[in-house]
């Protein structure tokens, strides 16, 4: 495939050159891919008041400014999510800031939500012809003196463009940010989301949190999210935590991606399944490099996956793979759809 071919000649650049790039040649090329053929039923998800055509999302991170959502659709994926927007444009930290870490299957990024801010978001957003599921991820500016207030901001601006909102308080790359995880300030933030809600058109809110929670943080989390009648939780972000790593970039700080992240974020995933109502969609990410690993995630709680990190690795043909080796797990288990087969690990 042309694509993939694309792919291993862009890991020849250094990793920010080459994630540039790729953002880009996709968003040129979105126009001339062709359409998906039809799925098979049985990946078909309910999920957020939508119908996904299946459960494997790009997550947010690959496509910071909107500008190819359409063309990653079209490389199979059953929804797209962009961002982080801040409500500002933002350069973000210094180069070197992400950083390839091939024997460990894995990346550790720094970038500290560099984009162009909401409005350019917004405009490619208004400039699409709304076909398809895609998302926005938004979050605070660094140097911003009320975060919560950007949070507001971004919402009312993004959401009205958007299938649905994901709340981005996990980045560990914005010093102090995490800190929104914590009781009070969550139930401060996700009430002034939903007061804007209340004004606006309907759409989903979702909650992005950290894997490097403990107990007590995923209960208050589970409790917070239940009462403020948000729609779902993505589980996870990346981690700080450094279990052993192989490659040269180990030594690196920044939130740390791909599949030594598998295993911790799907603890999370299954803990948080039992300490949130069954209304509340969860979202698995981290680690997922193969239909098998998606299973796992389903299986753990997840209604839908995510996934980036796989991509850098595997290329472009992963989506598709995926969703093939789905469908066997679901015909080895005997279940007859991805939503049978949700919490049954």
């Amino acid at each position: 495939m042309i694509l993939d071919l694309a792919a291993r000649a862009m890991r020849a650049l250094p990793a920010e050159a080459a994630h540039r790039a790729t953002v880009q040649l996709m968003g040129l090329l979105a126009p001339l891919l062709p359409g998906n053929p039809p799925e098979d039923a049985r990946l078909g998800v309910k999920a957020l008041g939508f119908d996904f055509p299946n459960p494997v999302g790009l997550a947010a991170g690959f496509d910071k400014d909107a500008q190819a959502p359409d063309a990653m659709l079209k490389l199979g994926f059953g929804f797209v999510e962009c961002g982080t927007v801040t409500p500002k444009p933002q350069a973000g930290n210094p180069r070197p800031r992400l950083f390839r870490l091939p024997q460990d299957r894995a990346v550790i990024n720094r970038m500290g939500f560099n984009n162009r801010g909401m409005d350019v978001a917004a405009s490619r957003l208004e400039a699409r012809h709304r076909t398809g599921i895609v998302g926005i991820n938004i979050g605070a500016n660094k140097d911003s003196a009320d975060r919560i207030a950007d949070y507001a901001k971004g919402f009312a601006r993004l959401a009205p463009l958007a299938d649905y909102v994901t709340v981005n308080v996990s980045s560990p790359n914005t010093p102090g940010l995490r800190g929104l995880q914590n009781k009070d300030e969550l139930t401060r933030l996700l009430s002034v989301l939903m007061e804007s809600r209340g004004r606006t058109a309907f759409k989903p809110i979702l909650l992005k949190i950290a894997p490097d929670l403990d107990g007590q943080a995923l209960d208050d989390i589970a409790h917070t999210v239940a009462a403020s009648g948000i729609e779902g939780i993505i589980i996870s972000n990346t981690t700080i935590a450094r279990p052993a790593l192989k490659s040269a970039g180990a030594h690196e700080t920044g939130g740390l991606s791909g599949r030594p992240l598998f295993t911790p974020s799907t603890d999370i995933l299954r803990q948080m399944r039992g300490r949130v109502p069954s209304n509340i969609a969860l979202i698995g990410v981290g680690g997922i490099s193969s239909g098998a690993e998606a299973y796992e995630k389903i299986r753990a709680g997840a209604t839908l996956v995510q996934l980036y990190t796989g991509l850098v690795y595997e290329g472009p043909g992963l989506v598709a793979r995926i969703k093939k080796e789905l469908l066997a797990c679901l015909d080895r288990d005997g279940f007859a759809s991805i939503a049978d087969a949700v919490g049954k690990g």
